[in-house]
């Protein structure tokens, strides 16, 4: 594969997520997305409980817009009641997301950049799309051991 994003049917992958792709056993970034737009705390055992075919419609189905949304909120909500008995905890919307703000980058970002002693300016930031930094943010977090922040920066451009 080249350094760029991969494709399936149509959908970004990044290239740190390649080790999982094909199997879906992890939930995608774009999914994350998606779930953080729309307010759904999907855990790993909810994701695993769906069909491939499920996870690829949640793959494939739009979720940006507020009433996209919505459509994929209800939507996954009314599958995981069907397959599981119980939905999935919903949690407030972040009206301003951080990855939306291409001005600004999230302090947990620059520090786990400064762990590998990288800095990341404002024109690299603002060049990212939106996945590109909401993937950068949920890689960042401090309470997460996470081993991809990095070839996410190189598979970015965000090294010299």
């Amino acid at each position: 594969m080249s350094n760029q994003t991969s494709t399936i049917n149509d959908r970004q992958f990044f290239q740190f997520e390649t080790d999982f792709v094909e199997s879906l056993h992890c939930i995608p970034m774009q999914v994350r997305l998606k779930l953080d737009t729309c307010g759904v705390k999907l855990k790993l055992t909810h994701w695993h409980q769906l069909s491939k075919q499920e996870r690829q419609v949640l793959i494939q189905m739009p979720g940006t817009t507020p009433e996209e949304s919505k459509i994929y909120r209800d939507f996954l909500q009314n599958l995981l009641k069907e397959k599981t008995g119980a939905k999935a905890k919903e949690l407030a919307l972040d009206p301003h997301p951080p990855w939306l703000n291409a001005r600004e980058i999230p302090t947990d970002v620059r520090q786990k950049a400064a762990e590998f002693d990288l800095t990341i300016e404002r024109e690299q930031w603002e060049t990212l799309t939106p996945l590109q930094r909401f993937a950068l943010i949920k890689l960042s977090r401090p309470s997460h051991e996470n081993k991809n922040f990095l070839p996410a920066i190189k598979e970015f451009g965000l090294t010299k």
